[in-house]
């Protein structure tokens, strides 16, 4: 099996995943996941569709990620793995389906507005 390459987006972070057959490694920007996200909720994230699918020791992942913070970032190479999961074997595509692991989350931050003070908020308004 050759490497798989795919992409994972979420608000302005970008994930591009490369899966290969191994022992389970997951590098993230060249660290070891667990360096790179110390949190245990984003490290969970991460491992969510290995998790789900059962193949948590299975496949060796190089991750570079880029833009936004840590959480979208998590959030953006679970939609990478994801997909990679389903180049992989089909079956894996319905489970990872259900839990919503296969659609990008499309909310982004709303451009400022002139005449605003942010996108929507006023300046305070004065009658006299």
């Amino acid at each position: 099996m050759e490497v798989i390459n795919t992409i994972g987006r979420r608000k302005t972070s970008v994930a591009r995943v490369y899966l290969a057959p191994g022992k389970g490694n997951i590098v993230v920007n060249d660290k070891d996941v667990k360096a790179y996200f110390p949190s245990e909720i984003l490290q969970t994230i991460v491992k969510q569709p290995l998790t789900i699918t059962e193949t948590l020791g299975n496949y060796d992942f190089n991750i570079n990620v880029d833009g936004g913070g840590l959480t979208g970032q998590a959030e953006a190479i679970r939609l990478g793995i994801s997909r990679a999961l389903c180049e992989v074997s089909a079956e894996n595509r319905p489970a990872l389906k259900v839990e919503g692991f296969l659609t990008r989350d499309p909310r982004m931050v709303e451009r400022k507005k002139y005449g605003r003070r942010k996108a929507r908020r006023r300046f305070q308004f004065s009658k006299r």
